[in-house]
């Protein structure tokens, strides 16, 4: 049933995505298939996996429990959280805070966690900034004058 209710979602995105595209405009100098031809060439897979789920669904799921279920929320929460910190915290703090959070998520070890954390988040700053050339900041502005 899951499977069915699933591909009949999917259904409804791709008619939705399709009709989307189709209201994109043709500009003056454009490729030979303009572009509408990538959003609907999406939405035509999605649609046929949809029905491919509503035809042919496989056998009911098991469901994780509510202890994992509680723990998926709590992780949705700590990347939500992290996401509005970014900005006003800079990114070694949030970052630390939150790969500390979801280690201990993982094997609930205080100490090796908090490590976890901060090398990650010294290691990912050193990596964004200097490897990939991102414009980030490592503490918050106000802080940095």
């Amino acid at each position: 049933m899951s499977d069915r209710i699933t591909g009949l979602i999917v259904a409804v995105l791709a008619l939705a995505f399709a009709a989307g595209a189709s209201q994109l405009e043709e500009p003056f100098f454009a490729d030979p298939l303009g572009p509408k031809a990538f959003p609907f060439l999406i939405s035509a897979v999605a649609f046929v996996a949809a029905a491919t789920m509503v035809m042919r669904p496989d056998a009911e799921p098991a469901w994780p429990g509510l202890a994992t279920l509680t723990r998926l929320a709590i992780a949705t929460v700590i990347l939500v959280a992290y996401a509005y910190a970014l900005k006003p915290l800079g990114f070694l703090l949030p970052t630390a805070i939150a790969s500390a959070a979801l280690s201990y998520q993982i094997r609930p070890r205080a100490v090796q966690s908090a490590v976890i954390g901060l090398a990650l988040s010294a290691g990912l700053f050193v990596i964004f900034k200097y490897a990939l050339g991102l414009g980030l900041f490592a503490l918050p502005r106000w802080l940095m004058g």
